[in-house]
Formats: C-alpha cells, sequence, structure tokens
C-alpha cells in the first residue's frame, strides 16, 4: 500500500490509498490522520483546492483538484485531538 503522498511539496502520511481512471483521467482517494499540531497548515493547504500531486512509491505525477473531501472532526484547535481526513482529487486536463 502506498504510505505518503506529496501535495505541492507537503508530504502527508497515509492510512488509505485508492487509485482509478476516470474517464482517461487519475483519480486519488486518500484517508489520513491530522493532528491538532498539523490543522492549521494542513487546513491552508486544503482549501488551495488544486495541487501539484506527486505519489512518489507509484511514480505517478498529476495537477489534480479535490472532489471530495471530508474530516470527522471541524475543530481541531484543541491539543491532543486528532481527525480522521478523507480527500478525494482527480487530474485536471491540461
Amino acid at each position: 500500500m502506498v504510505k505518503e503522498i506529496v501535495l505541492n511539496d507537503t508530504v502527508i502520511q497515509l492510512e488509505n490509498y485508492k487509485e482509478e481512471t476516470v474517464n482517461n483521467l487519475r483519480k486519488v482517494v486518500l484517508d489520513f490522520k491530522v493532528t491538532s499540531e498539523d490543522y492549521h497548515d494542513i487546513a491552508v493547504l486544503l482549501y488551495e483546492g488544486t495541487f501539484n500531486v506527486k505519489v512518489p512509491e507509484r511514480n505517478l505525477a498529476f495537477r489534480g483538484t479535490i472532489q471530495q473531501y471530508s474530516t470527522s472532526i471541524t475543530n481541531l484547535y484543541e491539543k491532543g485531538e486528532v481527525g480522521d481526513y478523507h480527500v478525494c482529487l482527480l487530474e485536471v486536463k491540461q
């Protein structure tokens, strides 16, 4: 299983990874944990919406945009909290 992904130079450790092709475009589905300490940086990153996506273990790189996003917790400002994030990225035609 793929253990990490890089979004705009930010390395994210993954819990789950799924890859597929939709209309000849790459699609990746990611599940990862976000701690209260990392919450701000990850939130700012995800608000960008479109990313340079790299999956080093698969030798895969593409420009992708968020198609689906959810989290188990909306307030990670309390120290020691951990949220489960689910993000689906779809390749952008260039």
